[in-house]
């Protein structure tokens, strides 16, 4: 669990780094990665662009970033290694590199949280790009008419498109990750996952039901019930019961 502390180090810092936390988080899946070495390669994107036409030249033609329609639910869409070596990723990740890119080249990006679906904006701009489509620019229309294609309802306006801070984007990135796994059945994965999310805003007893579960499928079962028992004190009587039954269960797989 060594890149699980290491991302709560970072992220408990007044403004953890975007790119090195992103890249911790990737380090969940494969604990020997070369962070340095994908730092750099930002750094290399980054050459010779100075302006916001030259980032999105640099990106999404001369690099060919696109995102990943054939399989959006591939689970490296969402690790920042694989988008970088492989130009395929989902929007927050694709945002993630041209916000770094960016960055340093001089060229500020904001990430946009849009409801289902990820965008950018040039700092101090109302200009929003589609990173998943090659950077394409959108009209405030396209923004409302991608919103309800996705499902969205209710009003749609500003306060659909504010700037993201750098620890919304990484606890939408863990949730993506989170849904993947889940999906997969893959609770070594769910766990570093579930571990990460609850160093962040917003995580709480659901997350922690869900580790002790991952934790159990892997017969980690001390471990598991642990987790449960930790949480009875604070929790209701009749929750208290249901969390203590769980964990003697989990416990039980011992005998």
């Amino acid at each position: 669990m060594d890149a699980v502390r290491r991302f709560a180090e970072l992220v408990s810092q007044p403004d953890p780094p975007l790119d090195r936390a992103a890249l911790v988080l990737a380090a969940g899946a494969d604990p020997n990665l070369d962070i340095e070495h994908w730092l750099a390669e930002l750094d290399r994107l980054a050459e010779g662009v100075t302006d916001l036409d030259g980032l999105l030249h640099r990106l999404f033609v001369q690099e060919r970033f696109t995102g990943n329609t054939r399989n959006y639910y591939d689970p490296r869409n969402s690790l920042l290694p694989h988008v970088l070596t492989r130009r395929l990723g989902i929007p927050i990740t694709l945002a993630v590199v041209c916000m770094e890119v960016g960055r340093r080249a001089g060229v500020p990006i904001d990430g946009v949280g849009m409801p289902g679906h990820f965008l950018v904006r040039p700092v101090g701009s109302d200009v929003l790009f589609d990173v998943f489509d090659g950077g394409a620019e959108l009209t405030s229309a396209a923004c409302e008419s991608r919103f309800r294609e996705l499902g969205g309802t209710g009003p749609f306006g500003r306060h659909l498109l504010e700037a993201t801070t750098t620890r919304a984007i990484l606890v939408r990135m863990l949730e993506n990750l989170r849904a993947v796994f889940r999906t997969l059945r893959r609770p070594a994965g769910t766990e570093w996952i579930l571990r990460m999310r609850l160093t962040l805003p917003g995580a709480g007893l659901a997350e922690q039901l869900e580790l002790a579960q991952a934790l159990g499928s892997q017969a980690k079962w001390i471990e598991g019930a642990r987790t449960l028992e930790a949480l009875v004190p604070a929790a209701q009587p009749e929750l208290a019961q249901r969390l203590a039954i769980a964990a003697r269960s989990l416990r039980a797989n011992l005998n």
